[in-house]
């Protein structure tokens, strides 16, 4: 049986007696365009979460990295993000089809502060944004179109406290089990642990694009 939670908040009427209310400076950073300030972010960002829902029980959050910049705006209100060679799953195109509307967080290493954006997502195989997204000369077969609703830049507490950017307050990986490891335990279909984790470098080396 799952954890039993006890003492609930059921209403954000509750919710706010507890926490308060936002500054009004809070409320009005949320814009609904980029500015040179947001743009400059996306720029030099190699590192976005897409959050995704069918609107119903699927919920997922995925992690897309590429070179600085990887994420092209188009205009003020668009974005297009390009789709490389993973593993198929295709959960946020799968949520996207049923359910536009999506959340992105964007982090530039080294920086405290993130981006968010919330939006309503396209599926796209524009031929014009495919070659120009193209990275060793192999175009994304797929390209994920953002309608921007909501921009906001989100303080960087919760990255002081998590020393994210701190390597000396990272945790040791040692005992960490490894990606061959934690298939094996869940799939029959993994095989061999050593033979799947050299499966698993050799792609990491070869098919990046």
């Amino acid at each position: 049986m799952p954890y039993e939670f006890r003492d609930v908040i059921a209403s954000e009427l509750q919710m706010r007696e507890v926490m308060g209310e936002p500054s009004q400076l809070v409320v009005d950073k949320a814009v609904d365009h980029l500015d040179q300030h947001s743009r400059a972010f996306i720029k030099k960002c190699p590192f976005v979460v897409i959050a995704t829902t069918d609107g119903n029980t699927r919920i997922d959050a995925s992690p897309k990295g590429d070179a600085p910049g990887f994420v092209q705006i188009l205009d003020e209100r668009t974005l297009v993000i390009p789709d490389r060679p993973g593993n198929r799953r295709a959960d946020t195109f799968r949520n996207v089809l049923r359910h536009p509307w999506l959340g992105l967080i964007f982090l530039v290493p080294g920086m405290r502060e993130t981006l968010r954006v919330n939006g309503k997502a396209v599926v796209t195989r524009d031929q014009d944004l495919r070659a120009k997204l193209a990275v060793n000369g192999k175009m994304p077969d797929l390209l994920l179109g953002v309608e921007i609703k909501e921009v906001l830049f989100h303080y960087g507490k919760c990255m002081i406290r998590s020393g994210l950017w701190t390597p000396e307050k990272w945790e040791c990986c040692e005992g960490l089990p490894s990606l061959a490891e934690s298939l094996s335990a869940v799939s029959d279909a993994a095989g061999d642990v050593d033979e799947l984790q050299e499966a698993i470098e050799r792609a990491y080396r070869e098919k990046l694009y």
